[in-house]
């Protein structure tokens, strides 16, 4: 099992910045890669970022530019760097660990506010 705790979430103005955090652990894990999804009110959850055990990144086509997404030397700590933020990144966001089993761990989400 892999457990996963959030933090970092919070209200922010429109244009301001917010640093998520994500910290993984457990027991004979093997991480293949850490992400960030988002959910917001009414819609599906959406990947955001994400980061593989070899330190490759994609991201979603209305972050790019804005957000950042990294990790601890250790592998066992994801971050989302989000500066700029806009009304339409209110959402929950989530934490995801995909082990080299393909298990996926999700975290318990944190809410990301913006206002005008």
């Amino acid at each position: 099992q892999v457990q996963l705790v959030e933090s970092g979430g919070g209200l922010v103005q429109a244009g301001g910045s917010l640093r998520l955090s994500c910290a993984a652990s457990g027991s004979s894990f093997n991480i293949r890669a850490m992400g960030w999804y988002r959910q917001a009110p009414g819609k599906q959850r959406d990947l955001v970022a994400a980061i593989s055990s070899a330190g490759s990144t994609v991201y979603a086509d209305s972050v790019k530019g804005r957000f950042t997404i990294s990790r601890d030397n250790a592998k066992t700590t994801v971050y989302l760097q989000m500066n700029s933020l806009k009304l339409e990144d209110t959402a929950v966001y989530y934490c995801n660990v995909e082990t080299s089993g393909y298990t996926s761990f999700w975290g318990q989400g944190t809410q990301v506010t913006v206002s005008s």
